[in-house]
């Protein structure tokens, strides 16, 4: 890694992955953009919402990924396809043509655990040529010591990097940036090197509460980032989704949790929670989006998304 920190940096400012302090989070400054000037495009705008919507599915399984993208379909102007390291799924270009099937734009998440730079460019030529409405550029989550520990990890270069490999092509180019993972202060500022690598949009991790996207926004701004922002909304209706979510660096309000989990329909609670964050983070200036994101239920990933599916809806006025 050059352009560090990445979200994985524990409250005593050491790294997830090791027990030893992180270099980049001690140094009290931002790595400067050192490649060359990314070409001026215009950044993601609309005169509307733009409602995503986390794609979560079985592995492997292409009778999941039709059934989720029924029941989503009309709810959203666009999945979100993670990469997770404990969880692989089909090639990135062979998820967008199916969900390009399905009638589903595809942002899809590239991370650099598992590829290399050469890779990398043919993935990113791959989702070009198949049509993806966008790149999450993100390093990606380290694998745990206990998951496929006879697998390799690459991370031949890292989020900020890859943003620019994904400019230099012409895709629209997504970031990833969570305003309360530590350390805090450094948070605006990266994300000020990232668009100066290419990145047009940035999507947010849950915070607490609206006002503190708010406050990011403005501290980004202020430091000279004006990436228009999709920001994170957290829908879960059970104990299992509300435990997904509770991530280092990611914030739920408490008080909310308490709310869906011991309403007498937590489903319904979770809903109405969603939507409500979802309007107070519309109404914020600075917001151009949010994403839909995390579990939603532990009752399958059909009922999950059909959850998701209301929250759109209602979000979008459909």
């Amino acid at each position: 890694m050059v352009y560090g920190p990445c979200g994985g940096v524990r409250p005593d400012l050491s790294c997830e992955m090791a027990s030893r302090p992180c270099p980049f989070a001690t140094s009290g400054e931002a790595v400067s953009w050192l490649g060359p000037p990314a070409e001026k495009r215009p950044l993601l705008g609309s005169s509307k919402p733009l409602v995503l919507t986390d794609f979560t599915v079985r592995p492997f399984d292409l009778s999941s990924v039709d059934a989720v993208a029924t029941a989503l379909h009309g709810s959203c102007d666009g999945v979100l396809v993670g990469e997770h390291h404990n969880r692989p799924d089909f090639p990135p270009t062979l998820m967008t043509s199916l969900l390009a099937a399905a009638g589903l734009p595809a942002w899809i998440t590239l991370t650099c655990r598992d590829r290399n730079r050469v890779v990398l460019e043919q993935e990113l030529a791959g989702l070009l040529a198949a049509g993806a409405a966008g790149v999450l550029c993100v390093t990606g989550d380290g694998r745990g010591h206990d998951v496929r520990p006879d697998v390799t990890q690459v991370f031949d270069i890292d989020s900020t990097r890859l943003a620019a490999l994904a400019a230099s092509l012409g895709l629209m180019v997504a970031v990833a940036e969570a305003p309360d993972a530590p350390p805090i202060d450094l948070r605006p500022k990266r994300l000020r090197e990232k668009q100066r690598a290419g990145a047009q949009v940035c999507l947010l991790n849950h915070v607490a509460s609206p006002a503190r996207v708010a406050e990011f926004i403005g501290q980004a701004q202020a430091n000279g980032a004006s990436l228009p922002i999709i920001a994170g909304v957290a829908v879960f209706t059970d104990e299992r989704s509300a435990r997904a979510l509770s991530l280092p660096g990611l914030g739920l309000d408490p008080v909310v949790v308490e709310r869906v989990l011991s309403a007498k329909d937590p489903v319904a609670a979770g809903i109405e929670a969603a939507v409500t964050e979802a309007q107070e983070l519309l109404a914020t200036d600075g917001v151009v989006g949010v994403n839909l994101s995390g579990l939603a239920s532990g009752r399958g990933e059909v009922f999950a998304a059909g959850i998701k599916a209301e929250v759109g809806r209602e979000v979008l006025g459909r």
